[in-house]
């Protein structure tokens, strides 16, 4: 009888990529763990009520609030920035209260359904995601606000499904001539410890963010920084909270201790991971990552591609979100690079799904990373069909080149490279 595997066709031969070396996650977010940090977590777990614990809480308390800038509380949760964002909706608002936001891309949009879901009553700016909050949208809606309805402004810092940094301290000081009482909550989640952002100097009353983006951590911290007005619109809010009540956490937390089972191996790494910030200094860290931005939009101009920010002053120094050009598919794009060079970049986000990547340019990123990451965007252009002007990687390598002005920023001398 004739073997019925001889009659069968050979199959095509396909070229197959390995995806040899270093994986290069590009993403904003979670960014790269850093050796230091993994190092640091490969601890075994010791008893959380012990002397131990004790020092090792008050280091990385002491050590966050330097971080956001403040000698107020810092509050530590086991949790992810979507925790951060809850605990600072049910400590400090009530149910049917009025808060003022602004649509500046996806994650405020979920922050307002989470307020939402809370029974807040949302006054939702609406915008166009090319852009940050603007500053007198705000002024303007707080000065109408004569009978002082609206409990809070909370705004996105540095909105990672756009690539645009809303401008906190002109909000504060838009704020500030209203002379309206309301909070200001500030997410932070993928800009601290990498944009500069002053919880104190700026006078935000709550300030959240998470472990994964700019601390350098795999996901699982959730921070609330905290100010005392904060502190007394908790003592008298209504909404219901257990796992996340602020006054449950702080005292035990003033000794360095925590009211139910920490993420002990995370605190190890956050302790290595602000340590890290530190020793750098805070001010290099954030001109480190202004320069790595400008480096990558001068890449993405001289491809002749369109950076999703409109706004020079708002450009992120975290991330830099591309527009594809039309009938070029932005997902297809991200997976011809990474079936191809080993490397994630960023989806687009709801609204922008399919039309933009986003290059992360965050945490454990330096000169060389950086250009490694944008030569695979430039091979990927080929590969993919994608029309381009050749020659992006080299401009960013001469901008890189250049030798940096002790802290000073190049963030805006080289708009529209």
């Amino acid at each position: 009888m004739q073997n019925s595997q001889q009659s069968r066709p050979e199959p095509a031969a396909r070229e197959v990529f390995m995806h040899q070396g270093r994986h290069f996650l590009q993403i904003p977010g979670p960014s790269p763990v850093p050796e230091r940090v993994l190092r640091a977590m490969d601890m075994p777990v010791i008893d959380h009520r012990s002397a131990e614990f004790g020092e090792l809480g008050r280091t990385v308390l002491e050590g966050s609030q330097t971080i956001f800038q403040t000698k107020g509380p810092v509050i530590i949760f086991p949790s992810s920035g979507t925790g951060a964002w809850e605990a600072a909706i049910v400590n400090t608002l009530s149910p049917g209260d009025k808060v003022l936001m602004v649509e500046t891309g996806h994650f405020a949009t979920l922050w307002r359904q989470m307020a939402g879901r809370f029974g807040i009553e949302v006054d939702f700016v609406p915008g166009d995601w090319r852009r940050g909050a603007d500053p007198a949208v705000i002024e303007a809606r707080l000065a109408e606000d004569k009978a002082r309805a609206i409990k809070a402004v909370m705004v996105v810092h540095n909105e990672t499904s756009t690539g645009a940094t809303s401008r906190i301290a002109e909000i504060r000081a838009a704020i500030d001539r209203t002379g309206h009482p309301a909070l200001l909550m500030v997410d932070t989640i993928s800009s601290l410890g990498s944009v500069d952002f002053r919880h104190d100097e700026w006078k935000v009353d709550v300030s959240v963010s998470c472990s994964q983006k700019g601390f350098m951590l795999p996901p699982g911290l959730g921070f609330n920084a905290i100010s005392e007005k904060a502190l007394t619109a908790s003592k008298t809010n209504k909404m219901p909270r257990s796992y996340f009540d602020w006054e449950e956490m702080l005292k035990p937390n003033a000794k360095g201790f925590f009211p139910y089972t920490p993420a002990t191996n995370l605190l190890y790494g956050l302790r290595e991971a602000i340590a890290m910030l530190l020793e750098e200094g805070l001010d290099n860290v954030f001109a480190r990552h202004q320069r790595l931005a400008a480096a990558t939009r001068a890449a993405v101009n001289h491809w002749g591609l369109e950076v999703l920010c409109q706004e020079p002053a708002e450009f992120s120094p975290v991330l830099t979100a591309v527009l594809m050009p039309p009938g070029h598919d932005a997902d297809q794009f991200r997976k011809i690079v990474l079936d191809n060079y080993n490397m994630s970049l960023g989806s687009g986000l709801s609204k922008v799904a399919g039309k933009v990547f986003r290059i992360g340019h965050l945490g454990e990123c330096n000169a060389l990373t950086l250009l490694g990451a944008l030569t695979g965007v430039e091979m990927g252009l080929s590969v993919a069909g994608v029309p381009h002007r050749s020659g992006g990687v080299d401009v960013a390598m001469k901008l890189l080149e250049q030798r940096p002005q002790g802290n000073a920023s190049p963030h805006l001398k080289v708009v529209g490279t």
